[in-house]
């Protein structure tokens, strides 16, 4: 009968296994294990052709092996095992009839082993709650069970019956407790009502769902769960004592969770507070905290609060309104008004030391355009320190470039090869830095650094196996497996394919480092390199000019042939402006070697490697198949623009340079969204790595990407920014409409990205502050990016200390803004320019007249935000 069952699982028949392990005797089932673990191991082995047959399999394997373990812990790792799994639900009722007789002890530590084990317990819950009927074991109360539980409750769609359950009082309390709130806890309409009448029903008391629900809410959550929550407290209508006996998590809840969770703290701190629950020092802490938030509705809720507790109590005036005088710095002048007024109304009703430094820091933190009404509220103000004349600009210092630490060796570079050989995405300078090293190893002994690598290598995904395609691996990968055998020479001697034109320049820029450590590997192999010729100087990716001629000059020294792909990469990182350029041409003309002379006139011409045009054309009609991203929608009726940007063809690379690059010599031109990339967003990659020198063509390459954060809302898109920005060569429009883009990406880490390069350009002296503004109002034109993350981008910029540097960002942007129809939210990119302009005084008023249509838009009638603030700043301006 132990063929039989053996058969049975081969042939992926699980239903027939239950009734053949029936008659085996215990000695036969005690053997079966080991050759069922040799049929697991042999189907883990399986190519992808045998799929259908190792999913037949899997779920026999599965219940003969539960069947026939005779230990507790063997078994639950059995059944637990992934591989025993696939998308269907494992068999639980035959594992169930296989473990029928077996000690209720037994089946009870098997259950909750299982429930134990977190990847699988949701899905065994059947199996596992069959296991502890059996056993009477106690319920078990894993987050996975619990889970299960709460999708079987689901399933049956009958939610009232969830007082009957007789699990319900040992799960309904673990609810609030695991990880993350079950989906079906959350989404499921009924689970509130069913929750709420069990206190009634006495199988759980309102205090473990009212302290569940608050704890949770202080823990934090998704927007779901915080709703689901706060329903639920809504439902169970918690009493004044109930409300009370949890003030201090209400306060946590106030300051730190999410605007939901803390809008009802606030109104049942709120409460409390006008019932007399909450002291006056409580309430000034609770205010603190929350006055302190970004969002402004719970910014003026609060006002409004401490206002009804001063009208109740006036003596607590010197206990609140210092709190209140912490809004004098907010960021919204309507808040600030508030809070002034507020502190005014009160201020009889405290002593002269609270009054002075209350004074104090209306003086510091109000607006100016608030400092008459708060000259009117304390009298004489002390003079602020520094403000109009005596302004200075607080951008960051100049990033230092940080030179490439020389090639490691010996057990250091096995340590750095090994990191990169496990890295998912390696760093580009990283990689350089091995490269060398590895090549540096090989010239020496390539014996020995085999031996050294070859224990790295067991356990990658291309080790075990035949020879692999190049392009399959890149970098120290690349190198590694050729030393190893598992590239051919023929592989590594064949010209690695050129991209085609339908190529994406982020693909064929990643082509250009593959083709060079396929050139180094197969030199390794025939004709071991000294060293590498383009490993940069800097981790800007660049090299500096008389470094590589020192290079060249050892090269004709040794007699030693460059490799193609190393000289051509070598040229584009190699600086091509500024002190050493003219001397390093002299010095590498006199080597009088050909790679000598092709770097003299490399260097000579000092250009671009492409030059970028911009242009603006008119778009196609309204509903044309090939309408771009800054077309109007169709039925606008007014005509748009669409951004054009492109690189020139370069010659000298289409002709002179390797295969590998001359792809990147192509004339190339990008519209909106025309001709856009599907390649993953990321870090600046191997593309500023390949062309460090040239980061005007980098970042109009790049537009695809970033301008995707903005109009579609992907992420890390302008992650690269900062980098490219500290790069070298012309800092022009592509790279500004760049920058432009990433101030308006959906993400506030993209946005995060493009401030630090902002400040970057701007501290090196580069950034044309005024062009951006243009750009700026021009992508809000075009409907390509949305004015309210413009405005939190800029405001992020300002409050580094960097307000003159915004406001003339601003002051080219106005224009724009406001020539035609204004756009919405504008109100707030007024309100920071207002406070640029306050702040940087005399570096505004130097640049003189306020912008076009400031002037009819401050003499609109009305008090929205966007007429304050345009108010506020032609106040400023004059």
């Amino acid at each position: 009968m132990t063929e039989e069952v053996l058969e049975a699982v081969r042939q992926g028949r699980p239903h027939e296994v239950p009734e053949l392990l029936g008659v085996l005797e215990a000695a036969e089932r005690e053997a079966l294990p080991a050759r069922l673990k040799a049929i697991r191991a042999e189907a883990r082995g399986w190519g992808w052709e045998q799929g259908e047959r190792r999913r037949r399999m899997r779920h026999a394997l599965l219940v003969a092996g539960a069947g026939c373990h005779t230990g507790a812990a063997a078994t639950a790792s059995w059944i637990g095992a992934r591989d025993l799994r696939d998308r269907q639900a494992p068999p639980h009722q035959l594992v169930l009839s296989v473990l029928r007789g077996r000690d209720p002890r037994w089946l009870g530590d098997v259950a909750h082993r299982l429930a134990g084990r977190a990847a699988t317990a949701r899905e065994d819950y059947p199996l596992i709650h069959g296991l502890v009927q059996r056993s009477g074991c106690p319920v078990p109360v894993a987050d996975g069970y619990v889970h299960g539980w709460v999708d079987s409750v689901a399933r049956k769609r009958v939610l009232g019956d969830l007082t009957a359950d007789p699990q319900a009082p040992v799960l309904v309390p673990r609810l609030f407790r695991t990880a993350a709130l079950s989906d079906w806890l959350v989404w499921q309409d009924g689970w509130v009502a069913a929750l709420a009448g069990l206190p009634e029903a006495g199988v759980v008391t309102r205090a473990v769902l009212v302290d569940g629900c608050v704890a949770r809410l202080l823990r934090g959550g998704s927007p779901s769960e915080v709703r689901f929550l706060l329903e639920l407290l809504r439902a169970l209508e918690l009493t004044e004592e109930e409300e009370g006996a949890h003030t201090a998590d209400w306060a946590g809840i106030a300051a730190h969770a999410p605007s939901a969770s803390a809008a009802h703290a606030q109104a049942v701190l709120g409460r409390l507070a006008m019932a007399g629950g909450l002291s006056a020092r409580q309430l000034a802490e609770v205010s603190s905290s929350v006055l302190f938030r970004a969002e402004k509705k719970l910014v003026r809720a609060q006002l409004v609060l401490v206002g009804k507790a001063l009208r109740r109590d006036a003596g607590a005036a010197g206990e609140l309104l210092p709190v209140v005088a912490e809004v004098f710095g907010h960021a919204d002048t309507a808040l600030q008004e508030r809070a002034l007024k507020l502190v005014g109304r009160h201020l009889d009703g405290v002593g002269p030391q609270v009054r002075a430094a209350l004074a104090d820091s209306a003086a510091v933190l109000l607006s100016p355009a608030h400092r008459a009404a708060a000259v009117e509220v304390f009298g004489a103000l002390p003079e602020p320190e520094g403000p109009g004349a005596a302004y200075v600009e607080l951008l960051p210092p100049p990033p230092e470039p940080r030179p490439l630490a020389p090639a490691a060796e010996g057990p250091e570079l096995v340590e750095e090869v090994a990191a990169l050989l496990h890295s998912f995405d390696p760093d580009a300078m990283d990689t350089e830095r091995a490269l060398d090293g590895l090549v540096r190893a090989a010239h020496d002994d390539p014996d020995a650094l085999r031996e050294a690598l070859l224990p790295l290598l067991p356990g990658l995904w291309w080790y075990d196996g035949g020879l692999l395609e190049a392009r399959h691996l890149r970098g120290a990968q690349l190198f590694a497996a050729a030393l190893a055998g598992r590239v051919g020479l023929d592989e590594l001697r064949r010209p690695p394919a050129a991209p085609g034109r339908g190529y994406c320049f982020h693909e064929r820029l990643a082509h250009v480092p593959l083709a060079r450590a396929r050139e180094a590997a197969f030199r390794a192999l025939t004709d071991p390199l000294p060293f590498l010729l383009a490993t940069p100087t800097w981790r800007t990716g660049g090299l500096e000019p008389s470094v590589l001629v020192e290079r060249l000059a050892a090269y004709r020294r040794l007699g030693v042939r460059p490799g193609t792909h190393d000289v051509a990469q070598a040229l584009l990182r190699v600086r091509r402006t500024g002190p050493g350029v003219r001397e390093a041409a002299q010095a590498a003309a006199a080597l009088g070697t050909a790679e000598g002379g092709r770097l003299a006139a490399w260097l000579a011409e000092g250009a671009g490697f492409g030059a970028v045009v911009r242009t603006r054309a008119e778009p196609p009609r309204p509903g044309a198949p090939d309408a771009g991203a800054g077309a109007p929608d169709a039925g606008a009726g007014a005509p748009g623009r669409l951004i054009e940007v492109g690189t020139r063809e370069n010659l000298v690379v289409r002709h002179q340079f390797p295969p590998a690059f001359r792809p990147l010599g192509r004339p190339w031109t990008w519209t909106g969204r025309d001709g856009a990339c599907h390649c993953r967003p990321g870090g600046a990659g191997d593309g500023l790595a390949v062309l460090p020198q040239d980061r005007e063509t980098l970042a109009a390459w790049l537009l695809p990407l970033v301008s995707r954060c903005a109009d579609a809302g992907e992420r890390d898109g302008a992650l690269a920014l900062p980098a490219l920005a500290e790069g070298g060569g012309e800092a022009g429009p592509a790279l500004r409409l760049a920058l432009a883009y990433g101030l308006g990406a959906r993400h506030a880490e993209d946005r995060l990205a493009a401030v630090d390069a902002l400040l970057v350009l701007a501290a090196r002296g580069e950034l044309d502050a005024g062009g951006l503004g243009v750009d700026l109002a021009e992508l809000v034109a075009v409907g390509a990016v949305k004015v309210n993350r413009l405005a939190d981008a800029l405001r992020t910029t300002a409050a580094s200390g960097a307000y003159a540097t915004v406001w003339a960002v601003l002051a080219g942007a106005l224009p724009g803004l406001l020539g035609g129809e204004v756009p919405r939210g504008t109100g707030e990119i007024l309100a920071v320019a207002a406070d640029c302009a306050e702040r940087c005084g005399a570096a505004t008023r130097a640049d003189g007249a306020a912008p076009v249509g400031l002037a009819e838009l401050a003499a609109r009638g009305g008090s929205t935000q966007l007429v304050a603030q345009a108010r506020r700043l032609a106040g400023a301006l004059r």
